[in-house]
């Protein structure tokens, strides 16, 4: 017999699959989709370089300090505690993708970053799409928000690397309020790929930037964040796109200082 949490990890695996009837031709622009703020950070590497949008301060502290510094930043970059097989499993259908080159590359490789390295965009792409095959009706947006020392022959690479894993499975980009479950398992589409650079205007399948706003409150304050949320989604109602509600607490540089030791769990989840 299966366990309680057994079960509960079957039934989020596949919650989108299991929506009422009722709800299937309404736009995804009208659901709360849960998702993951820096969602690969799980896989970020102690071991690696410091991203190479870090300041110099940041630089100049890990040079100093060497693996030492590292660990300290890894507590306060690491944002996930799963990987992304563990998170679509819990049912998470929103990843926020940051890109990056690591500097004296000679394979020219796409790494996700966040002050650190993390895992190969290959091969998060890929862990991805093992999900979404045995789960036909489940839906993903992959939100390509930064990108980082890259040229235009890596966002090619990157575009690619898209078609090569997902093919068919991804929507080309149309109204959003056009967008909805019953739409996308006619078409067999699975993916939504939202594009945060102008090669997207010169791609069909990426979805612009703009279709997935993300007001960012930049606050410790858990009231502030709540009044911040609460306005940016009255102004939402007025654009017709997709939209983020960040429900994250941004530490500050007094904050990190003040637990430099602690880490982002210990500050901040507990607000």
């Amino acid at each position: 017999m299966a366990s309680s949490q057994g079960r509960n990890e079957l039934r989020f695996a596949d919650w989108m699959a299991a929506l009422p009837g009722s709800i299937h031709r309404t736009p995804l622009t009208n659901l709360a989709i849960p998702g993951s703020h820096d969602s690969f950070s799980f896989y970020i590497d102690e071991a690696s370089p410091v991203g190479p949008e870090q300041p110099e301060t940041v630089q100049n502290f890990v040079s100093v300090f060497g693996t030492v510094a590292k660990k300290l930043m890894r507590k306060w970059l690491a944002t996930q505690t799963m990987n992304f097989t563990s998170q679509l499993g819990a049912g998470i259908r929103y990843f926020d993708l940051r890109i990056s080159t690591k500097p004296r590359d000679p394979e020219n490789e796409l790494y996700f970053a966040h002050g650190l390295f993390s895992a190969k965009v290959k091969e998060g792409l890929e862990e991805i799409n093992a999900f979404l095959a045995d789960h036909p009706k489940e839906v993903v947006f992959l939100d390509f928000n930064h990108f980082y020392g890259m040229q235009k022959y890596h966002h090619e690479k990157l575009v690619q690397m898209l078609k090569d894993t997902y093919g068919n499975k991804m929507c080309p980009a149309i109204f959003a309020h056009e967008v909805s479950l019953q739409y996308l398992w006619e078409k067999e589409h699975q993916v939504l790929v939202f594009y945060h650079s102008p090669v997207a205007l010169e791609v069909p399948f990426l979805w612009p930037g703009q279709m997935m706003p993300a007001p960012w409150a930049n606050t410790t304050d858990p009231d502030k964040l709540i009044q911040f949320l609460q306005a940016s989604i009255t102004e939402r109602r007025k654009k017709g796109s997709f939209f983020i509600s960040q429900v994250v607490l941004t530490p500050k540089a007094s904050t990190v200082v003040k637990g430099v030791a602690s880490g982002l769990r210990e500050t901040i989840t507990e607000r």
